[in-house]
């Protein structure tokens, strides 16, 4: 039988929290909330890169990594507002989200996200890549869709460098909108992924990439999402703002992980 991934959860706080202040109560709620976890699962935070170094000298009882919402494909010079992986690594940064569906809305193309996942590779980064369709159509077309994006996304990716790669499918109709891809539908596209991933890697190195989702994720969806949908966690946008929601997911991961 094939060993289950651990979960992942990841929270993606987007330009949010307006203050340093603010972040630093929900950081601080989420260590209370999680108290005396023994946990299954993995858990880390894209906050904005402002208030990372911050959050970071606020240690808790919880190991929670952190991730960055972007990152340059440059190692340096003169790249105005850009921020490399160097730099990152730098202030413990070591997981970068390339490829979010509003990135790719303000015209980053598939040609840069692989390059961006060529330079976290290149300083033994992760990149968490985010692929999914716009809309679903009666065709199977965004089938398609989803297959481009991760091809594109790895192209000159080695195998040994496999153990950093996420996969986050992220169908951009439910970002943010309070519907989300059902259950069935999530576990069709993971197997689909996974497939896809099969035909450029070797089976056995393929079936260790996590494959997570995000997309309207909450408490009352993350079980069922888990269970049915059979992802390995989950890339949550607003819910991981609500602290108390948010430990509640990490913790119906836990006990998925746990029990399964």
């Amino acid at each position: 039988m094939k060993k289950r991934v651990r979960p992942l959860i990841v929270g993606n706080w987007k330009m949010n929290p307006a203050t340093l202040a603010r972040a630093e109560k929900i950081w601080v709620d989420v260590q209370k909330g999680l108290a005396g976890r023994k946990g299954q699962s993995d858990v880390a935070i894209a906050p904005p890169l402002p208030f990372i170094i911050d959050l970071k000298e606020m240690v808790g009882p919880q190991k929670i990594e952190f991730v960055s919402q972007d990152v340059s494909f440059h190692e340096e010079g003169p790249h105005t507002g850009e921020v490399s992986v160097s730099q990152l690594r730098s202030i413990g940064v070591r997981c970068s989200i390339v490829g979010h569906s509003e990135r790719r809305a303000e015209g980053e193309t598939d040609k840069v996200i692989n390059t961006k996942v060529l330079a976290l590779h290149r300083m033994k980064s992760t990149a968490l890549i985010c692929i999914g369709e716009r809309s679903r159509d009666n065709t199977g077309d965004y089938f398609n869709v989803v297959e481009d994006q991760l091809t594109l996304a790895l192209a000159g990716v080695k195998v040994e460098d496999l153990s950093r790669v996420i996969v986050a499918y992220e169908p951009v109709w439910a970002i943010g909108t309070g519907k989300n891809a059902n259950s069935s539908q999530v576990e069709e596209m993971k197997l689909f992924i996974q497939k896809v991933l099969s035909d450029i890697y070797p089976r056995e190195k393929a079936s260790t990439i996590r494959i997570i989702y995000g997309g309207s994720v909450n408490e009352d969806n993350a079980e069922e999402l888990l269970k049915v949908g059979t992802v390995d966690g989950f890339l949550v946008g607003g819910a991981s703002l609500d602290a108390k929601e948010f430990v509640s997911i990490i913790k119906i991961a836990d006990a998925y992980a746990r029990f399964a």
